[in-house]
C-alpha cells in the first residue's frame, strides 16, 4: 500500500449518535492519494465502539481506545498512533465536505511554513429548528460557525486560530512544541478550552505560520443541549477559567489579573444595559460577564495556591 500522506482522526466521547456520519464522511473523501482514519474513543461508556466497529470493513480505519478522558490526551494519542506527517482533527459531531483533506494536504504541500490550518465552519441546526432570537453571531461562534471570508488569510491574531472542530497540524511542528497541552482542553464534560488557541500562539513565536482555509469547509451539528441559554453561560464561565489557566501556564499569573478580570465584567454588564433592547447583544454580554466571574475565581484560586493557601475556593 502507498505511503499514508494525511491521517484524519475523530477524538470521541459518548458521540454514538453523530459518530458514524462523521466516520462516513472521512471515509467517503475525494482524495487522490492514500489516507487513514482513526478514531480515538475517550473512555465512551455508550455505543460508540460498535458504531466503528459497522464500518470495519473499511481498511483506512482504525480504531483506538484511550481510558485516560481529555480531549488533548485523545489527540496526543491520535497523533502518536497516525503514521503520516499531516494530522486533521475533525470532532465527532461533525461532517467534512468531499474535498476536506485534499484541501489541507495541498494546503501544507505548497508551503512548508505552515505548521497549523483549518476552515470554514457552517452549523447544521436540528431538525425544525432555528437560530434563536437571543443568539449573536459572536456567540453563534461558541456552536463552532467559523467565516473569515472566501479568500486565504494567514492568522496573525490567535483568537482568529482555527476552530478545534476543523483542524489540521504539521506532525513535526507538534513533536516540536511537546504535543497538546493536557492542562487545557475539554475533559468529559466541563468545557475547558483554549488549547488552540495555545498552539497558534506558539507557532507564531518561532516562525511557523497559521492558515484559514475557506475551501476546507466542515458542517457542524448543533447538539439540543446547546440550544439553551444555560449552555452558553456555562460555555462562557469556562471560558473565563481557560484563559485565567493559559495566562497561568504561561507564567503571567500575578494580582494584576484581579484588576483585568474585574474591569472586564463592569464592561460587560455596562454593555449588556447598553443593549437593553436587543435580546441578542444583550445576552451575548451578559455571558462575557459571567465568564469574567470564572476567570476572577481562577485567579483568586491561583493566587492562594502559589501562596500556600486554600486548594479551592
Amino acid at each position: 500500500m502507498p505511503e499514508i500522506q494525511i491521517s484524519a482522526i475523530i477524538c470521541t466521547y459518548n458521540r454514538e449518535a453523530y459518530l458514524g456520519a462523521a466516520i462516513d464522511s472521512l471515509l467517503a473523501q475525494n482524495f487522490p492519494a492514500n489516507f487513514e482514519v482513526l478514531v480515538v474513543d475517550n473512555g465512551s461508556s455508550d455505543r460508540t465502539r460498535e458504531v466503528v466497529e459497522q464500518r470495519a470493513a473499511n481498511p483506512r480505519l482504525r480504531y483506538i481506545f484511550e481510558p485516560t478522558v481529555g480531549l488533548s490526551v485523545a489527540r496526543n494519542t491520535g497523533a502518536r498512533e497516525a503514521k503520516a506527517d499531516i494530522l486533521a482533527y475533525l470532532d465527532d459531531d461533525a461532517v467534512a465536505s468531499p474535498h476536506w483533506l485534499e484541501v489541507l494536504y495541498t494546503t501544507y504541500q505548497d508551503n512548508a511554513k505552515i505548521a497549523i490550518a483549518g476552515g470554514k465552519v457552517t452549523l447544521i441546526w436540528p431538525p425544525n429548528t432555528q437560530q434563536p432570537k437571543w443568539l449573536s453571531p459572536g456567540l453563534a461562534g461558541n456552536l463552532g460557525a467559523y467565516d473569515l471570508g472566501e479568500n486565504l488569510v494567514y492568522i496573525q491574531n490567535p483568537g482568529l486560530t482555527p476552530r478545534g472542530l476543523n483542524y489540521s497540524i504539521r506532525r513535526s511542528f507538534l513533536a516540536e512544541i511537546g504535543g497538546f497541552d493536557t492542562h487545557l482542553g475539554r475533559v468529559g464534560k466541563n468545557l475547558l478550552s483554549n488549547e488552540e488557541l495555545q498552539m497558534t500562539e506558539f507557532a507564531l513565536a518561532q516562525g511557523w505560520q497559521v492558515a484559514y482555509i475557506p475551501a476546507a469547509i466542515v458542517a457542524h451539528n448543533v447538539t439540543p443541549e446547546r440550544m439553551k441559554p444555560s449552555w452558553f453561560l456555562k460555555r462562557g464561565w469556562w471560558q473565563g477559567i481557560s484563559e485565567c489557566y493559559r495566562e497561568q501556564l504561561a507564567g503571567k499569573a500575578d494580582i494584576s489579573q484581579l484588576q483585568k478580570g474585574s474591569e472586564k465584567f463592569l464592561i460587560g454588564l455596562y454593555k449588556a444595559l447598553k443593549h437593553i433592547s436587543d435580546p441578542a447583544e444583550r445576552f451575548d454580554k451578559l455571558v462575557y460577564a459571567y465568564g469574567q466571574i470564572g476567570y476572577l475565581k481562577s485567579a483568586i484560586q491561583g493566587l492562594l495556591s502559589s501562596k500556600g493557601g486554600l486548594k479551592k475556593l
